[in-house]
């Protein structure tokens, strides 16, 4: 006899109703929003969902701490434009980026450029625009220097510091250690002293140490030791501080046995930091900086089974979408060992029977797998599977032109 594959419980929480066994998007039926978008795959973003991420967080975090988004998370001008009118600031990571942002009604003062390796013709645009640059070198620092004396004013930067400390269990570590990003804390106090002698507006530090993180306890201890990070670097600075931005790294849970990231006890915890924080940097503008948090769970992938076939005993679901619009969700992205996306059958969420099936996408490629084993053995052709946690990294962020097949929509609803 064989052995019966082995399945990962398709059922998982989410912040999504269903009616009349039907995932709700927007207060929508997921059938009629398909035939609103027009065509599978496409992907769905919940406007109330990302407002009220946005009044969880307000509620949880101290009132002077300023919340930004990352727009690398999600670049899609619509949910741009409605975070705009949520959130105190954004942070770009190129320049295609910062032409999204420039076209909302932002202030370019509340508008950071983060990432290594920004090109002169970048720096030159932001110089222009008059954003912050979150300087990542000492040669960034003199080029960005010049192409101000070229345009005739003071650029604004803040340093981005490679801290000496981790960001614990973080899905990314992105300090503490050698890094590609920003400047090693032993190496600021020198860029700032040669700072001083260039015709830069220094505003302050960014201090980011990773991402996708789940534990409280470890990002508390990372806001503590940020702050006396930046208590330790002010006094070589050549201005005061007039911005501190801490990073994020909050995490949403993707997988089985993941539990929500405990946002009142970080809240509380940050609350209890600000009064020395404040004392020892009267002029700071404090900031939290999040992508994934603010979008991730408010987005699903939505693609439609087109066959159902039988191979030796498991059931594939093939399906009109794959991995070239969510590498994420096909373990490509990050992942060490692969492990599910919650995934549903969004037009018949509950069924009597779950057998096993594993959904895979179009593309000639083994790694073309959105659900390996799965209770969704119940959808047939022309159902509609929803992979959930789909809001961040998503299409900016697959290989959308690999095989040539056709890109995915996008809908905020």
């Amino acid at each position: 006899m064989s052995t019966p594959p082995r399945s990962t419980p398709v059922h998982a929480p989410h912040a999504f109703a269903v009616e009349n066994n039907e995932l709700m998007l927007g207060g929508m039926p997921l059938t009629r929003l398909a035939a609103r978008v027009g065509r599978t795959p496409f992907y769905a973003y919940d406007r109330s969902l990302i407002t009220a991420r946005v009044a969880q967080l307000r509620a949880a975090l101290p009132a002077d701490i300023h919340l930004h988004y990352a727009i690398k998370a999600n670049p899609m001008p619509a949910v741009v434009q409605h975070l705009c009118g949520l959130v105190d600031g954004f942070d770009v990571a190129s320049a295609g980026e910062l032409k999204i942002v420039l076209d909302t009604v932002m202030p370019p003062a509340h508008i950071s450029f983060a990432g290594p390796g920004k090109g002169e013709g970048e720096l030159r645009q932001a110089a222009a625009a008059g954003i912050v640059v979150n300087l990542e070198s000492e040669q960034e620092m003199e080029t960005l220097a010049r192409v101000g004396l070229e345009l005739g004013l003071r650029p604004r930067a803040a340093v981005r510091v490679n801290p000496d400390f981790e960001l614990k269990a973080s899905g990314m570590k992105m300090g503490g250690g050698p890094k590609q990003f920003g400047v090693d804390a032993e190496r600021v106090p020198a860029m700032l002293a040669r700072m001083a002698d260039l015709p830069i507006a220094f505003h302050g530090f960014h201090i980011f140490s990773g991402s996708q993180n789940l534990k409280a306890e470890s990002l508390m201890e990372a806001q503590r030791n940020t702050f006396d990070l930046a208590r330790r670097l002010a006094p070589h600075a050549p201005g005061p501080v007039r911005l501190l931005n801490l990073g994020g790294g909050f995490g949403i849970p993707y997988f089985p046995g993941e539990q929500p990231l405990d946002l009142k006890a970080v809240g509380d915890h940050l609350a209890s930091l600000m009064p020395d924080a404040r004392r020892a940097f009267p002029e700071a503008e404090f900031v939290i900086e999040l992508g994934r948090y603010f979008v991730g769970e408010a987005g699903v992938y939505v693609s439609r089974v087109i066959d159902r076939k039988e191979s030796r005993g498991l059931t594939y679901l093939i399906a009109d979408g794959g991995l070239h619009h969510h590498l994420a969700a096909s373990g490509n992205f990050g992942q060490v060992i692969r492990k599910n996306y919650p995934v549903l059958v969004g037009n018949r969420v509950e069924a009597s029977e779950t057998d096993i099936a594993s959904v895979v996408g179009p593309l000639c490629t083994p790694l073309d797998t959105l659900a390996d084993k799965m209770e969704l053995g119940h959808a047939q052709v022309g159902d509609l599977i929803c992979v959930l946690q789909s809001g961040a990294y998503g299409p900016s962020a697959s290989p959308a032109a690999f095989l040539g097949h056709p890109g995915a929509g996008e809908a905020l609803v």
